[in-house]
């Protein structure tokens, strides 16, 4: 375990690890969260496209611009290579389907976009509570199926998330076999949220060893994204769109695995791997001994976060198959806006 690692898990008890023993405060949370103090600068070559996130626009220029409350929503952050990589990541970001953005996320996005040699394109999807499941769904399989209807060869796809956005990337993949929808080449899961049950016995035994969570806060905020009506036509935390632990795993994709041995959701990693191998599904897990929630999100400060990272680029590519027509296709796509 590096300095810095030992650090950010001091800095992670010291600060995050309270906040979750509180009760559930969701505008508290977007507003720590906004507070960053460091953002990674866009790499040399590439081009950030970003779009302002719902919450800076407002709910309702996005009902609006969409027509209807519940018609999903596709929009985010595009980083993409000069000349067009050869290759794509749908990126679904983390906070418990209730906080974080695109931008909260770009040290991995950015990291993965650059060693991979994949334009990203990270969804701002809908958060709960305002937007209970399957609002978060729809939004990542219509990201999907406009990437596909741009023309990005199924092949050429990865789909990536971590935490809750892990989940969703999981859920997503489960969703689309379901409806016979061509499936990406593989998908990288960081230390996803798939049992919103909270059955995982990790729960238990690594509350206290977790630096950043306590661990009952899950099935305090599993409820936001299951919302009241849901919960009023009985829609389960065991369905498999909203946990795909429960998922029939046969015929997904290959999956990259990681979690850190102290997380208190590590269990909702080992038993999708288990699961996912059971039905014969190639499955590399990687669980990092005594690293936090979502380290490759300390990158480029963390080694074991760049080294991560670098695992991931290669699982990238070696499960990909490039596309030659990348910039042309993805053009369509991007916003006007540009991010200097």
């Amino acid at each position: 375990m590096s300095l810095q690692s030992k650090l950010i898990c001091w800095a992670l008890r010291r600060r995050f690890l309270p906040e979750t023993r509180k009760p559930v405060d969701v505008a508290r949370t977007r507003a720590l969260t906004e507070k960053r103090v460091w953002l990674p600068p866009v790499p040399k070559g590439w081009q950030l496209y970003a779009q302002p996130s719902q919450r800076e626009e407002g709910e309702q220029s996005e009902l609006v611009e969409q027509g209807a409350a519940d018609a999903p929503s596709v929009r985010g952050e595009w980083l993409v290579r000069e000349g067009g990589a050869p290759r794509t990541i749908l990126y679904l970001h983390g906070g418990g389907y209730y906080f974080c953005s695109p931008r909260t996320h770009r040290a991995i996005t950015f990291g993965l976009a650059t060693r991979a040699d994949a334009d990203v394109f990270s969804l701002d999807y809908r958060l709960a509570p305002e937007h209970p499941f399957p609002a978060a769904l729809d939004d990542a399989l219509a990201a999907y199926r406009r990437l596909l209807d741009e023309g990005a060869p199924a092949a050429s796809l990865v789909i990536a998330g971590d935490s809750a956005g892990g989940g969703l990337a999981l859920a997503t993949l489960i969703a689309l076999r379901d409806a016979g929808d061509p499936l990406p080449a593989g998908a990288l899961l960081y230390s996803p949220w798939t049992d919103l049950a909270c059955t995982g016995a990790s729960i238990r035994e690594n509350d206290g060893r977790d630096p950043m969570f306590c661990g009952d806060v899950f099935a305090r905020i599993a409820p936001l994204y299951l919302g009241a009506a849901n919960a009023a036509n009985q829609t389960s935390a065991t369905h498999p769109y909203v946990s795909p632990l429960y998922a029939d795993f046969h015929g997904l994709p290959p999956l990259f695995l990681l979690a850190g041995s102290t997380e208190t959701l590590l269990d909702d990693t080992l038993r999708v791997a288990e699961r996912a191998r059971a039905a014969g599904v190639s499955v590399e897990c990687e669980i990092g001994r005594d690293l936090p929630h979502i380290w490759p999100i300390y990158a480029p400060f963390m080694p074991e976060a760049r080294r991560a990272l670098d695992a991931s680029a290669r699982f990238v590519q070696r499960v990909s198959a490039a596309d030659a027509t990348a910039r042309a296709r993805k053009a369509a796509l991007l916003p006007t806006q540009t991010v200097a």
